[in-house]
């Protein structure tokens, strides 16, 4: 796992400030390569995963000097692919995936997507013809930003790379900042500045001359592909154990100490008992918040020792107070490289940095469960939706304004306000609702006249409103949702802060979950196996049964509630006042001083809960000042 970046047709000699820049995602080695006849430059921090000697080591060059490589990520089945090219003749010098990757593409060119198993962002520059291939891993577990104007063409890990090159315009993408608002992440290849772009999971680039010459999706959804849930109850259950598993020993390949996330959640749970089969002496990793769960959310503490206890694996435990988390906001933002809205982030820094400290250079994760198997709440709000769809249009309308007036406080009363909060609306614009934080309508309300200008022709959820409408007809409502989850929630909100707060601290997160091969199983499940009911993960909650105490499986569904409001009130008072106040919201010219001004107090009195909304507005504010005016 490592750090990449690169520049054609550019300014090479600034390569060695971007690596500098990306050194926390690799410290163990640094590397440049550089042809400045034709203004190319490919740079590399190397985080030693696999092959720890000097052959390892990145850019890497072919033993026919014909193509280099920088390379993110890790390659599950290069054992295989390795011992098929050696049958082809392919000589090898060391044991890395990289070197495989290197082969793969003299061997196949860019059809060698389609082999990997495996998590990945790499550039392959091919001198023999002056093109560069550049590609992104399936789900998009690992980054990768692009700029491409002008004539020269520039890519790195995270932004903040980005940024070192003379090339790269930092002007607003408003739209970006409109999504930020609305959803807390950016659905779609948006960044908050409107240079940069990120490459989307399962997309490739051939550039030419520092241009871009080719786009394309090299990995499509099995929703795409007319794959048919079709599996029996049984063999569902019974391939769910066995292609996790599979998926579990397949992403334990290390050369250095590997760990694990263990909530007390069935997702990590259920990693955690697959790898001790591999490794009884795993260590594993969790987090306690002193004062930091909101009302309605469970500790889960008590659960991930009790799976600790009883998979008897060790289980080390990081204690961070709710005014610590408070204080790190500023410092989150800054590493996650966008104006993402989720103190949940800090939790797999806090996690990740325990890990590091005791040796661990990987740790494997339950993320991505919910996304294939079902488990959040909205999952069943779909089923809920079927009572109440026949209803017409204006009495839908009627419950949604209704229930606007619930109070906020209460989490029951929360979580019906949010149920119903788009009930009149159409069945897409619904089902994309689920993912708002924050209606246009009062996003309209906070902007300033010049922003609500620019705003007046953008459609907030126009990614997904696109993603949607290339789906077949007869796709479920539930199949329609996964896979917004799988494209776009992963993607662009779970999965981006894992890598950025696990790379802070020079640590790999694996995603057993998010396997290609488990991924297309699951694709054969009925939803009805996934889903029942209220049940969310049914099918997986069966096919731990054998491995988990059942208390751990069908316990109820946690997550970070942070008490944010408090925070706003006490912690976060300062902050909020000096980077809201109204001479700072003057200046930025994005947001209207008066409404913010009002929507703090409204927060403060209990009138309506805006705490999402108020600390995604601090987060951007944040990310301006480290990133646009400085």
């Amino acid at each position: 796992m490592c750090g990449i970046v690169g520049t054609f047709g550019g300014n090479t000699s600034l390569i060695h400030k971007a690596c500098e820049a990306l050194k926390h995602r690799g410290p163990d080695d640094s590397g440049v390569f550089i042809n400045d006849e034709i203004s190319i430059a490919l740079g590399h921090q190397r985080l030693s995963i696999l092959d720890l000697s000097d052959f390892g080591h990145q850019p890497m060059m072919s033993n026919n000097k014909q193509v280099v490589i920088v390379f993110n990520g890790e390659i599950y089945n290069f054992i295989e692919l390795r011992s098929n090219l050696e049958k082809d003749g392919y000589v090898f010098k060391g044991d890395s995936d990289t070197e495989v990757l290197l082969n793969l593409y003299l061997s196949f060119g860019t059809d060698m997507l389609s082999k990997l198993n495996g998590i990945f962002a790499f550039a392959i520059f091919d001198i023999s013809t002056d093109v560069l291939f550049v590609a992104r891993d399936a789900l998009g577990v690992k980054p990768l930003y692009y700029s491409s104007e002008d004539g020269v063409f520039t890519f790195a890990s995270e932004i903040k790379a980005l940024l070192e090159f003379d090339s790269i315009s930092k002007e607003l993408n408003l739209e970006a900042i409109n999504r930020y608002l609305s959803f807390l992440w950016c659905p779609g290849d948006g960044t908050p500045i409107k240079s940069i772009k990120k490459l989307l999971p399962g997309e490739a680039l051939i550039i030419k001359n520092g241009q871009i010459n080719k786009k394309w999706i090299w990995y499509q959804l099995p929703i795409f592909r007319g794959i048919r849930s079709n599996l029996s109850k049984k063999d569902s259950i019974l391939g769910t154990t066995d292609h996790l598993r599979q998926a579990v020993h397949r992403q334990m390949i290390s050369d250095v100490p590997l760990g694990a996330f263990l909530s007390g959640g069935l997702d990590s749970s259920s990693v955690v008992a697959f790898a001790r089969e591999v490794n009884p002496d795993i260590k594993c990793f969790t987090i306690k918040t002193e004062g930091g769960q909101d009302k309605g959310f469970i500790d889960d503490l008590p659960y991930a020792k009790k799976v600790a206890k009883h998979l008897n694996v060790s289980l080390e435990v990081i204690s961070i107070d709710s005014k610590t988390i408070a204080e790190d906001l500023q410092s989150m933002v800054i590493q996650l490289d966008e104006p993402l809205a989720d103190p949940a982030s800090l939790n797999v820094r806090y996690i990740s940095q325990l890990a590091k400290d005791q040796g661990i250079k990987v740790l494997l994760s339950g993320a991505g469960g919910d996304d294939i198997f079902t488990g959040y709440r909205r999952h069943y709000a779909l089923e809920i939706e079927g009572y109440w769809n026949w209803l017409p249009k204006n009495i839908r309308q009627f419950i949604e304004n209704t229930s606007k007036h619930l109070n906020n406080n209460k989490p029951i009363q929360r979580r019906l306000s949010k149920l119903f909060n788009g009930a009149g609306l159409d069945n897409d614009e619904r089902l994309l609702n689920y993912f708002r934080w924050t209606s246009d309508l009062t996003l309209q309300s906070l902007y300033s006249s010049d922003m609500q200008e620019c705003m007046l022709n953008s459609i907030t959820n126009s990614p997904m409103i696109d993603f949607i409408g290339d789906l077949s007809k007869n796709t479920s409502r539930l199949d329609q949702m996964l896979a917004i989850e799988q494209r776009f929630f992963l993607a662009d909100h779970n999965l981006n802060y894992t890598d950025k707060m696990s790379m802070a601290v020079g640590l790999e997160t694996r995603v057993p979950f998010l396997d290609k091969d488990l991924i297309e199983f699951a694709a054969h499940i009925p939803n009805k196996y996934k889903q029942r009911g209220h049940e969310g993960k049914w099918v997986l909650k069966k096919a731990m049964e054998a491995y988990l105490p059942k208390d751990i499986i069908y316990r109820p569904k946690s997550g970070f509630g942070v008490p944010l409001r408090r925070w706003l009130q006490e912690d976060l008072k300062e902050l909020l006042g000096d980077l809201l106040s109204v001479d700072s919201l003057n200046k930025r010219g994005l947001f209207s001083a008066q409404a913010v001004q009002k929507l703090i107090s409204d927060n403060d009195h209990g009138k309506i809960d805006a705490s999402y909304t108020l600390l995604s507005l601090l987060c951007i504010e944040i990310w301006c000042r480290a990133y646009i005016d400085n």
